[in-house]
């Protein structure tokens, strides 16, 4: 396939591209070398003009934005053929990569420490009136480790100015053709007032994506369903129902599970003006009790579900295996042997206990 740029090419007589990492419906991303700094970047290019006046939108937007949780921007070029947006790169994978090739969905402690993450960040873009309006999974850079300890919003492309005009994207929403490039995989993250595409979006849309974005993590569904079809579910305003697995849950897991599902709900209120505003939910979130102990990965060696419904699991990182109980597993499916899994490790007598167990789909690096 044909890309906008190629290995060597020198952009603004400072930026070498050394390799494509990827692209959006609007964008390609290559990884870059800043020859005046000697540090990595991410260079964003558009595709056609309709993203060339979205990157000059961004790198005014994000550039105000400077904070932990939100990606930096440093540069925006302009050299009378195309546009070009540089940002900070992150050594990692967005959280879309993350919940579908080595997640199936993330248990209640890694999911409250993505949500209170990405609340901090969104306080920040918010504090300088700035709505992200496309605040979605694979806009979400995550670390490469199991504790993805450090993760970024990024991706301003359609964000706005608070007082500034709904873009033209949402229009085009029925439009198969142009939907399934650039909105379908948007449209499960967007508020009901954006996609009815009223002229008084406020900040409050974000703090709804965001509700969205944590169903998505602790469950591994998106509340609303999938692309064009979820369209009307979510104009409908009607709450989603709780999921079999979030209701019955361990003891293990039930408060933590109980304060995010109700956190959840009220982002996604149907009445943005009943929704947290970002700082309030950081508030919310200061308050939850969620563990941060370092992760390692291992496999499921032997499980027992008929005596104690115990098992144990090998790591390279232990020498010995580490015993854990059902109730400390959060998965879709039981504890089987064999099963890739990351896990917390805690002392114990006899054994040290794994809690709490993460089911992963492969063994691979992240």
């Amino acid at each position: 396939m044909s890309r906008i740029l190629t290995r060597g090419d020198l952009i603004a007589d400072r930026y070498r591209v050394e390799t494509f990492i990827g692209q959006g419906g609007m964008q390609e991303v290559y990884r870059a070398v800043d020859t005046s700094l000697g540090r990595h970047v991410a260079l964003k290019v558009p595709k056609n003009d309709s993203g060339k006046k979205r990157f000059a939108r961004s790198a005014a937007m994000s550039a105000r934005v400077t904070h932990p949780n939100v990606a930096k921007t440093y540069d925006y070029v302009d050299d009378g053929q195309r546009q070009f947006l540089v940002e900070e790169f992150i050594d990692g994978h967005d959280l879309r990569h993350m919940l579908e090739e080595v997640f199936y969905c993330l248990d209640p402690h890694l999911a409250a420490h993505v949500l209170h993450h990405l609340a901090k960040g969104l306080e920040a873009v918010h504090r300088e009136k700035v709505i992200h309006r496309d605040l979605k999974p694979s806009n979400i850079m995550l670390s490469g480790d199991e504790d993805l300890a450090s993760l970024k919003i990024t991706d301003f492309g359609i964000a706005k100015m608070a007082e500034a005009e709904i873009g033209e994207g949402v229009k085009s929403f029925q439009d198969e053709t142009l939907a399934s490039r650039t909105v379908v995989g948007a449209i499960p993250y967007m508020a009901p007032e954006v996609l009815s595409n009223r002229d008084d979006v406020s900040t409050s849309a974000d703090v709804w994506s965001l509700g969205a974005i944590a169903f998505y993590l602790l469950t591994g569904e998106k509340p609303f369903g999938d692309g064009v079809q979820a369209v009307q579910k979510i104009l409908a305003r009607k709450p989603p129902d709780r999921p079999a697995m979030l209701a019955k849950v361990t003891s293990q897991f039930r408060q933590l599970v109980d304060e995010l599902w109700d956190l959840m709900m009220q982002c996604l209120a149907a009445d943005p003006n009943e929704r947290p505003t970002a700082s309030e939910l950081v508030a919310k979130c200061n308050r939850l009790c969620y563990s941060r102990a370092p992760r390692v990965r291992g496999c499921v060696e032997s499980y027992r579900p008929k005596k104690g419904k115990y098992g144990f699991i090998t790591s390279d990182a232990h020498g010995d295996p580490t015993f854990f109980h059902a109730d400390s597993f959060w998965g879709h499916t039981s504890p089987e042997p064999n099963q890739h899994v990351c896990f917390a490790r805690f002392p114990g007598t006899p054994r040290a206990r794994a809690h709490p167990v993460l089911l992963m789909r492969n063994a691979g690096t992240i």
